[in-house]
């Protein structure tokens, strides 16, 4: 799937719309582990694939701030903003994990501009990212993000 494209100066005019909804990604157990690896976080329902399988879930789940790393990912895969020079991370109001993401999962975010706002140099987006799994109705992820754009 190709991103959608939103112009620079139509921004203000979306509020309120689906910029876009990103590719699938795989989550499989080497990504978890990976993640693990990079930030220390080896807790055993996401890295110990034996006791996992008797666990509430029956089967390794990725960290809830895996899940939340792969927005960047979705985000670019969804939309594009055209005449925007820069873009970047601003922060975030809110983030909730709603359900798990077992191993193996596919997931992709679907992105809604909830306000724009007048910045020196461009606009202050603040977007709602609802990350969904493959297969299941309930999100594994709703996040408020903000972020700025530059024109």
């Amino acid at each position: 799937m190709s991103a959608a494209v939103v112009g620079f100066d139509e921004l203000p005019r979306r509020i309120g719309q689906v910029l876009g909804t990103s590719d699938w990604i795989d989550v499989q157990q080497s990504r978890i582990d990976a993640f693990a690896h990079a930030t220390g976080d080896h807790q055993w329902i996401h890295v110990d694939v034996a006791r996992a399988a008797a666990g509430p879930f029956g089967t390794t789940v990725a960290h809830g701030y895996l899940t939340l790393s792969l927005v960047p990912a979705m985000a670019a895969s969804a939309f594009e903003v055209s005449g925007s020079r820069m873009g970047v991370n601003y922060g975030l109001n809110r983030v909730r994990f709603p359900s798990p993401v077992p191993a193996g999962s596919r997931l992709r975010g679907r992105f809604k501009l909830l306000a724009c706002e007048a910045i020196e140099g461009g606009w202050q987006l603040t977007l709602e990212v609802t990350i969904e799994r493959e297969g299941s109705s309930k999100p594994v992820c709703v996040a408020e993000t903000v972020a700025r754009r530059y024109g």
